[in-house]
């Protein structure tokens, strides 16, 4: 990868691009230091770290701490994640959104045009439950005259700065490298880490036994790195085979190539998809106060951290990886243009055999690639939480965050690889 990078470098139009990348998210990390006024950071702090409030603690995360410090961007791009997954679900759903979506790019730019807006609205929401949330816990300040206008104006800038967020995030995409929701949540995460893995060393000069804590944490996320990678770039190539063909005083055909499908060809997305639903009754019940009956009852049995939490992001996980790997895979399709351009699969017959053979191949990986997702996001929480726990890094790193960050940095370079390619080819051309 570095190798890509000093080549991308050395490439002017590649070089522009990633200083504006760079000059974009430093942009959106000056705005994750900007206080929002009318709130109490003691507070805040103590709301969203100390509380057991699994969803607060996820997007102070995802948010490289910024909800923690109660800055401008504190929701972050999760607003724009949750509208964005919502529209392929219903996009899925509504004969209106489907047709709209195969109307090229006219159709596309109408459905971002509608993410955009039901973003503005989730965080409209969002802003309102952290708001509720930061009053019970004593944050909001009557800095502009009472504690409801204060709330108010919270909310109005809240939503504004992830309304911004969002349009940074576009504009990466656009004139940037990479995917700018992405490179948001890659640097988000980072961020996070980088502040707890600091905060861990100091630690050290009250409590010098406290470093082997941190290696072992250190050695955990350094295994755990190596097994996503492994997993990533595994693949069952299925070999296809092509007849010759003579057209006019030609010969056609006769090589062989194969089929790559990947085992966790879904990525991150299933457990995205399942954290962002197991989200949804959090943000209900955070507008509930903390002592409510039916708070203390999901929270006791149904919240993170309980055995039904896990089972149901298990199931979610699953579900969601073969929902994923029907919309990204579609063996009928494959099979009918096999067939088209005369490609068979050595000892299967062209047509509906070779389609139930290809669906049978992707059930198998898609559950293989499903496991290791539901393994990656619930077992390694529990050394993650017993090895942060003692130096305050509970929360600091996750498999999930883990599995995004492998996940951004390949498509990176994978993209990065591409247009340098393209260079060499347009060069050669010329």
């Amino acid at each position: 990868m570095w190798q890509t990078l000093v080549n991308a470098f050395k490439d002017k139009s590649l070089r522009i691009k990633i200083f504006i990348t760079l000059g974009l998210l430093l942009v959106y990390r000056i705005g994750c230091y900007i206080p929002v006024p009318g709130l109490n950071f003691a507070s805040v702090q103590q709301a969203v770290t100390g509380n057991n409030n699994t969803l607060l603690q996820i997007m102070n995360v995802v948010s490289g701490g910024s909800l923690g410090s109660g800055t401008l961007f504190a929701l972050g791009i999760l607003p724009f994640i949750n509208s964005f997954i919502i529209m392929q679900l219903l996009t899925l759903i509504i004969p209106p959104l489907e047709r709209m979506s195969k109307e090229g790019d006219e159709g596309r730019a109408k459905i971002t045009q509608i993410t955009r807006y039901v973003a503005i609205a989730l965080a409209i929401v969002q802003g309102i439950g952290i708001v509720v949330t930061f009053h019970n816990s004593g944050a909001i300040e009557p800095t502009f005259g009472s504690e409801a206008v204060s709330g108010a104006i919270i909310i109005l800038l809240l939503t504004a700065g992830s309304t911004f967020v969002m349009w940074l995030s576009e504009r990466i995409t656009e004139y940037g490298i990479g995917n700018g929701s992405s490179m948001i949540i890659f640097i988000g995460i980072v961020s996070s880490f980088a502040t707890s893995l600091v905060s861990a060393f100091s630690t050290l000069g009250d409590q010098p036994d406290n470093i082997w804590y941190i290696l072992g944490y250190l050695l955990l996320v350094l295994v755990m790195f190596l097994l996503i990678v492994f997993i990533d770039g595994s693949e069952r190539r299925i070999k296809v085979n092509y007849a010759k063909q003579v057209k006019g005083n030609k010969m056609y055909g006769g090589q062989s190539t194969y089929i790559p499908m990947k085992v966790n060809g879904s990525g991150v997305m299933p457990i995205i998809f399942a954290s962002t639903f197991l989200m949804f009754p959090q943000m209900i019940l955070s507008f509930f106060p903390a002592d409510n009956s039916i708070v203390i009852f999901y929270t006791k049995y149904l919240g993170a951290g309980t055995a039904v939490y896990y089972i149901f992001t298990f199931l979610f996980i699953i579900f969601f990886a073969y929902f994923y790997a029907q919309i990204q895979f579609n063996p009928v399709d494959v099979a009918r243009n096999l067939q088209q351009y005369g490609g068979t699969i050595q000892g299967v017959r062209p047509g509906k055999p070779t389609s139930e053979y290809l669906a049978k191949i992707n059930s198998r990986i898609t559950l293989f690639g499903a496991l290791f997702l539901a393994f990656i996001a619930i077992v390694p929480t529990f050394g993650f939480n017993a090895l942060g726990n003692p130096i305050g890094m509970t929360n600091a790193f996750s498999a999930t965050g883990m599995l995004i960050i492998v996940s951004v940095a390949l498509e990176l370079e994978k993209q990065l690889e591409s247009q340098i390619m393209m260079k060499h080819y347009k060069g050669f051309l010329k």
